[in-house]
């Protein structure tokens, strides 16, 4: 898939908010700082489309970008740390929690592990609750740039073998690093498989 456009639309605090069209939207979410804006950024192949931030927890809305004027990615409030009260914190988790659980034309969400670490509760309850969803999923193990691949492999291992007993069918796993662009190809596929 070549993406020839991609453009910020809108930020919408609510899904009443969210826009008023029939593009299918594949959804990008995880744990505070994992990377997600960063990741629509290299499937954009654009520096600055959504905005990245050091801080934890920036990402406070669910932005929607427009790609090739016939799809959508949707940047969501990722879920865990983040440095707000904690009514603001309630909120961006409802507020993707709704999204999620009530957009028509949400085609896959893409969940981002990053894969240094060992398998965190965070993760695998939000995936619990969003395999109850019946919403197609993806998980994508991020950073890989920063271990050896056999530690990367053997990070996925552990994680699908602990999530295995908590969701009725195990997703599929992808691998990225947006430094150096590895994964784009197989995530923008498997976006295109959904595309219609």
């Amino acid at each position: 898939m070549q993406i020839k456009s991609a453009e910020f639309i809108t930020s919408a605090s609510s899904l009443a908010d969210c826009p008023a069209w029939e593009y299918p939207e594949f959804a990008f979410i995880g744990r505070s700082n994992v990377g997600k804006s960063s990741m629509i950024n290299l499937l954009a192949r654009r520096e600055s489309l959504a905005k990245v931030s050091a801080t934890p927890g920036k990402t406070r809305l669910l932005n929607f970008f427009l790609m090739n004027k016939s799809w959508s990615l949707v940047d969501l409030p990722g879920y865990g740390f983040a440095k707000a009260a904690k009514n603001e914190k309630f909120d961006f988790n409802e507020r993707a929690g709704d999204y999620l659980e009530n957009r028509p034309n949400l085609r896959r969400v893409f969940t981002l592990i990053d894969s240094r670490h060992p398998p965190q509760r965070i993760d695998l309850d939000f995936l619990t609750w969003l395999g109850g969803t019946g919403v197609p999923f993806s998980l994508v193990f991020t950073k890989t740039d920063k271990q050896s691949p056999a530690k990367t492999r053997a990070s996925i291992a552990l994680f699908m073998e602990t999530l295995a007993p908590q969701v009725s069918a195990l997703p599929a796993a992808l691998t990225s690093s947006t430094k150096t662009g590895d994964g784009r190809k197989d995530i923008l596929r498997a976006i295109s498989r959904e595309d219609a």
